[in-house]
């Protein structure tokens, strides 16, 4: 894993990674699932456009939420996933405020994150890692091909626990890693007709041996 990770850093340079408010950053991976990054900033900037914060979201009905997050995709599902994890938070914490997870042991912070409807493994561990620097790995689509096609994950694997057991509990290990090999699922390593001779990670590359 240090050998990939050092591969990265040579390929792509430093990465610079800033500590986001962990209530906008639950809302915006929830805006995140199955569209692109720019679709999900634009999803997320119509949002706040049309109510000012995300109370006046929570007090708002499913069909509002719906039209200001069109852009996105799936808008009608994730208006149902905002609406309801906003509620939930509110409810059982008084506010909108989510720095009580930072106090939890980490099992206990992810076991209620994923209590959410429309929270997964990927979204939770973001949350934990990017805005409590807490060390848990989270696998989209992207870096799961990548993993994958390295030999570090198998098809039926948990690729969650698989790969954060293989990492070693360090969270500024773990966010590189992850923006890394995304930028590398997305630029390099397609589903289709990846580019092996560019990739920095070749040489041990279990699926490019198969294949040559």
């Amino acid at each position: 894993m240090r050998w990939i990770a050092e591969r990265l850093h040579d390929h792509y340079g430093e990465i610079s990674v800033t500590t986001s408010n962990p209530l906008e950053e639950l809302i915006s991976t929830i805006l995140s699932q199955n569209t692109n990054d720019t679709n999900r900033d634009r999803a997320y900037t119509s949002l706040l456009s049309h109510f000012g914060n995300l109370d006046k979201v929570r007090q708002a009905s499913v069909d509002e939420i719906a039209e200001a997050i069109q852009v996105g995709g799936l808008h009608r599902q994730k208006s149902s996933r905002i609406k309801l994890v906003l509620e939930r938070i509110m409810r059982e914490r008084g506010s909108l405020d989510l720095s009580f997870l930072a106090d939890l042991p980490l099992d206990r912070a992810m076991a209620w994150l994923l209590a959410s409807p429309g929270v997964g493994k990927k979204t939770a561990g973001i949350v934990m890692l990017f805005s409590f620097g807490k060390p848990y790995f989270p696998v989209d689509t992207h870096i799961r091909r990548v993993t994958t096609r390295l030999g570090l994950v198998e098809e039926r694997d948990d690729p969650h626990q698989r790969m954060n057991a293989l990492l070693p509990p360090d969270p500024a290990l773990m966010r590189c890693l992850h923006l890394q090999l995304i930028r590398l699922g997305r630029e390099i390593c397609h589903p289709r007709r990846p580019e092996c001779p560019t990739c920095p990670l070749s040489d041990h590359c279990a699926w490019r041996t198969k294949t040559s």
